[in-house]
């Protein structure tokens, strides 16, 4: 099984926004959302991770096939955090099988960082692959604090891989 990540170009906005609507459809399980009428979830404005130097994206594939995606951007909660995990979503036929614990490590290493990994507070599976997947990464150097407000609830893990200066 051949995993890489790609930096999608313009024209690979469509990919993320359809990808996007299976996310939001997996989520819906944790989340109060329903469908729009026309059948969608839908999600703000995505050209935002092509245009902004603090937002990036990347497409996952795996033997050349969709996968899933990875976005990127500076929206953090616990102070002194610069990068966020806002979506990471992997389609279900490639879960558990690496994919995503390889997907998220290698954009992680891609963007050294003050990162910050949020979770919702009700998706169990989640909060357990964050947990191990930093947690594997980090050799346990990471902190977990629980955030309760307006606008988030549920666990953050933090954890700095900017090369130590000497």
């Amino acid at each position: 099984m051949k995993i890489e990540i790609r930096i999608p170009s313009r024209s690979d906005r469509l990919l993320i926004r359809r990808m996007m609507e299976l996310h939001n459809y997996d989520f819906s399980e944790f989340e109060d959302n329903d469908l729009d009428e026309h059948g969608h979830f839908g999600y703000g404005d995505l050209d935002y991770f092509w245009f902004e130097p603090t937002h990036a994206a990347f497409i996952v594939t795996v033997d050349e096939k969709l996968a899933g995606f990875v976005l990127v951007d500076n929206e953090t909660f616990v102070e002194g955090n610069e990068r966020s995990i806002t979506e990471f979503f992997v389609m279900r036929k490639y879960r558990r099988k690496g994919v995503g614990k390889w997907a998220a490590t290698e954009v992680f290493s891609r963007l050294p960082a003050k990162w910050e990994v949020r979770v919702i507070e009700n998706n169990a599976p989640a909060k357990a692959f964050w947990k191990r997947i930093i947690g594997e990464y980090t050799g346990g150097n990471y902190q977990e604090t629980q955030l309760d407000s307006d606008d988030w609830k549920g666990p953050a893990f933090s954890f700095d891989n900017r090369p130590e200066k000497t």
